[in-house]
């Protein structure tokens, strides 16, 4: 906020919204009867009257901002506590409460419909909070692991005997229990983890902000 608007009301940042709302009466009364004053001191008072409108109503509106982003990211915590508890059906009657929908908001969508194995929406509402903020490494990760998973998933279910990890199944000569190989260049573990572990491990990396553990993996 610029401050400007502080100092042209006579107020601080730190009053109450009450007190800045009782300054801009003061000075409303006094500059609305001041217009009618002959000569240049009515022009002015006129000019006053507008300046000290636009001011309050920025200062408002910042503040209303303000808590509510506030609220916001309280709330958000308050859903990835619910996640991190298990208790997704409450997560998700939280997430359906809020009027605006910025990216976090589909990141932790995304969480709990994977949670619930919805990979396909899982995968909707991570791009969507990649269109609306391209940048943040959190959901680029979280993506491109869960495309890996969904692909990996796929060719399991088309062919499992030839699918790392797979039972009775081989891959590049490492042994039937070898760890996925869409898992090793992040995880960092050598081979020998079963495949539930792997799975595990993908599914921690999609949620490493909401959940941050994985199977003794980072």
């Amino acid at each position: 906020m610029n401050k400007k608007y502080y100092d042209l009301l006579g107020v601080t940042e730190e009053m109450s919204d009450e007190q800045i709302a009782e300054r801009y009466e003061q000075l409303k009364k006094k500059y609305s009867e001041d217009r009618f004053l002959e000569g240049e001191a009515g022009n002015e008072a006129a000019k006053m009257l507008n300046k000290i409108d636009v001011a309050y109503n920025e200062i408002m509106t910042e503040r209303r901002e303000n808590r509510s982003a506030g609220n916001s990211n309280s709330s958000y915590t308050q859903v990835d506590q619910l996640i991190r508890d298990g208790k997704f059906a409450e997560a998700q009657a939280a997430l359906d409460e809020f009027n605006e929908r910025p990216a976090e908001w589909h990141y932790l969508q995304s969480v709990v419909f994977y949670r619930k194995n919805w990979m396909n929406e899982s995968k909707k509402q991570l791009e969507i909070a990649l269109q609306m903020d391209p940048k943040n490494e959190k959901y680029k990760t979280a993506y491109q692991k869960l495309k890996e998973k969904i692909e990996y998933d796929k060719r399991k279910a088309e062919n499992p005997e030839n699918v790392p990890g797979s039972q009775n199944a081989g891959y590049n000569g490492q042994n039937n229990n070898a760890q996925p190989d869409y898992d090793q260049p992040q995880m960092g573990g050598g081979s020998g983890l079963c495949e539930q572990c792997a799975t595990c491990c993908a599914c921690n990396v999609l949620l490493n902000c909401c959940m941050n553990a994985c199977c003794g993996c980072r």
